[in-house]
Formats: C-alpha cells, structure tokens, sequence
C-alpha cells in the first residue's frame, strides 16, 4: 500500500480550535474532485462538494477533511446518502452555528442531481 492510500484508509476528521470563537464568519470549502461508487451498478460518480459554514469552538482542519473526503472513492453509496453523511459527520464534530453541504453531482445517464442538506433545514 502507497503511503497517501494509508493516509486515505487511516483518515479521521480533526477539530482546531476556532482562532475567533466571538465572530461570526463563513468558511466555504470546495472540493471539485469527490468520488465514490453507485451502489447499484458500481460505475463510479463524481461531485463537487460544497461545504459552508459559520463555526462556533472548533474548525475543522483542512488535510484531515481532504483524506476524509478521499475515503469516499471506494464506498458503493448514493448521491443523497454521501451528502447527508458528509453532513451529519461534520455538524457531529464541530457543532457549528450554521452548515451546509451540497453535493453537485455530475451528470451520468442524462441526469443531474445537486443534494442539499442545511442546518436552517433542520432545526
């Protein structure tokens, strides 16, 4: 095994304390190059994950969301499932004041899907 599949295979999210608790400020991530598999035929799907958020005590670092997000490539799992885990995985570590994940799913078969999953949603 390469040292980044390790990296990969070993992967867990990881808080930092948040540099300015008393403010609040958006963090928006995006990651172009998410993959994981199609439960039901196998053919891999790809998304641009979007991540925003305004935090409360911890932010979640960087490298450790990359190598997370990674893990995806090999699991058989849908768009709205991929979506509401990234979300709940993160709302669970950084119990922030605001998420929202959106998976923008690239077209495959003539369909395109975007999922969004949104703490304003889901009080």
């Amino acid at each position: 095994m390469k040292y980044g599949e390790k990296e990969i295979q070993e992967a867990k999210l990881e808080p930092w304390p948040n540099p300015y608790p008393d403010r609040n400020y958006t963090v928006e991530i995006t990651f172009p190059e998410f993959s994981c598999l199609c439960p039901r035929s196998g053919y891999p799907d790809y998304a641009t994950i979007r991540i925003r958020y305004i935090p409360d005590k911890t932010i979640v670092e960087l490298k450790s969301l990359k190598l997370y997000l990674n893990k995806y490539r090999n699991q058989y799992i849908s768009h709205e499932e991929a979506t509401n885990k990234i979300y709940e995985d993160l709302y669970n570590l950084l119990k922030p004041r605001f998420l929202e994940v959106i998976g923008d799913w690239n077209p495959r078969g003539n369909v395109k899907t975007i999922i969004k999953v949104s703490s304003e949603d889901n009080k």
